[in-house]
């Protein structure tokens, strides 16, 4: 029997276990979760024979080292900057391991000791980073192979409520961590390229600076761009593409209204508000705001934000009870960022019932007989209840692929990698749309980069 570790089991691992699960007796498996918190996972094995759910301290030395050596192969499920111990376990009892996480400067230089031992450690193969590698890279070769020249590719993706769970005026719920959706965009200037030119939206301006695009069946969305879009240009081989942008979705309307927190301070994360377990949350609004005497909170808010009486980013404010001098922040020396978030979760947490949606876009421009063209590429999942969300099939499904494909060796080259090869993502990607996550892609004829507001 080939004994799976998957070590943690949060919100993202219920498609992942499932998925082992349903293979365990064909593909001879056990799987055993570790975490610090078992209740989770062990309400996903719901008592099957061929999985164990155990407490897993990763910071435990001996117990982590003794659940590693034991295993065939190594999940880690845990946050990015913890899976650096992990794999230097990996490494000392030559075990491969798959990550969802972006490839840390700490894991890259790891490369020559895992080639040295013929070992796999695939990262960045979730979602957004993961699938938006695969599809895009599987189109991109597709139009290389056929003699094509690419000069522009966009790709943007979005976790959102799913439409028959979208019921406030932000359109918006946390679907993944908040923590993330409330400090995006910080730490440096987005930079991307344009027509051959290098661009820069400093974070001040990011929510200002969006870009519209339609998904058939599912209307308009907008993105504003990552902090760094030219991550990949080399690892894609798009050295000499004119145009690469890459952005995060959402729905329209919503980043000029995120954008009021920005102006205000209300996102940063670098101090703390002090005394700010005793706020109300109309004291941190007012917290932001010029001193009167006289001129109520929601007066300074509009004049300070040039908020007009009929403009709708008003009624998304009031919607959220920002103003409420009853509710408490109840933060002990929270920093403005973690005091937004706690405010946000009162309305952006989803109800029991509520469904999610991953949505990805991709635009392929190239040429090709000195003709442009262009292919629109996109994805739309929805999730199925609270504990299979399409966060957790789209993160879970192709983690459990490729772990399955190493497995099996079918994934074969050693090394710190991202699923970027043939090798890797057609039948990964295969599978992927056998259980319902697919692209649809069509030509179109040639726009060239079409920026509106960028």
């Amino acid at each position: 029997m080939r004994n799976i570790l998957v070590i943690g089991s949060g919100k993202s691992t219920s498609y992942l276990i499932k998925y082992l699960l349903d293979k365990s007796e064909t593909e001879n498996l056990f799987i055993t979760i570790g975490d610090i918190n078992i209740n989770h996972a062990s309400k996903i094995i719901n008592n099957h024979i061929r999985a164990k759910a155990i407490i897993l301290d990763i910071f435990d030395l001996d117990s982590r080292k003794e659940a590693i050596k034991n295993a065939d192969i190594i999940i880690s499920m845990l946050p990015a900057r913890l899976h650096i111990d992990v794999v230097k376990d990996c490494i000392e009892f030559g075990k491969n391991m798959v990550t969802a996480s972006y490839i840390s400067p700490e894991m890259e230089a790891l490369n020559d000791k895992a080639i040295e031992k013929g070992l796999i450690f695939m990262n960045e193969i979730g979602v957004d980073p993961g699938i938006d590698h695969m599809s895009a890279m599987k189109v991109i070769d597709s139009i290389r192979a056929n003699g094509g020249k690419m000069i522009l590719f966009e790709s943007f993706t979005g976790g959102l409520v799913a439409p028959e769970s979208d019921n406030n005026l932000w359109n918006y719920k946390f679907t993944w961590n908040p923590r993330n959706v409330v400090v995006a965009g910080q730490g440096g200037a987005a930079k991307f390229l344009q027509e051959g030119t290098y661009k820069y939206i400093p974070y001040h301006r990011l929510f200002r600076r969006t870009e519209f695009l339609d998904i058939e069946d599912y209307g308009r969305f907008e993105v504003y761009a990552n902090r760094d879009s030219l991550k990949y240009q080399h690892v894609y081989g798009l050295d000499s593409i004119k145009t690469l942008y890459r952005g995060t979705m959402r729905r329209v309307g919503f980043s000029r209204a995120w954008n009021m927190f920005v102006m205000l301070g209300m996102t940063d994360d670098s101090y703390i508000i002090d005394d700010s377990e005793n706020m109300s949350y109309r004291d941190f609004v007012n917290a932001f705001l010029p001193y009167s005497p006289s001129d109520s909170v929601e007066l300074k808010f509009r004049h300070t934000l040039k908020i007009d009486q009929d403009d709708i980013v008003w009624d998304k404010l009031l919607e959220l009870d920002i103003f409420n001098s009853k509710k408490m922040v109840e933060l002990k020396k929270a920093t403005p960022a973690q005091i937004l978030q706690k405010i946000l979760m009162d309305s952006w947490t989803l109800d029991k019932d509520d469904k999610d949606m991953i949505v990805m876009y991709h635009k392929f421009g190239y040429e090709l007989n000195g003709k442009n063209y262009q292919i629109d590429s996109t994805m739309v999942t929805l999730g199925d209840d609270q504990t299979y969300t399409a966060m957790a099939k789209t993160v879970g499904l192709p983690v459990a692929s490729a772990t399955l494909a190493i497995l099996n060796g079918k994934i074969t080259t050693p090394g710190v990698q991202i699923p970027i090869t043939k090798e890797v993502y057609e039948p990964i990607l295969k599978e992927l749309a056998d259980s319902g996550i697919l692209f649809k892609e069509k030509e179109v004829p040639y726009h060239g980069y079409n920026p509106l507001n960028i």
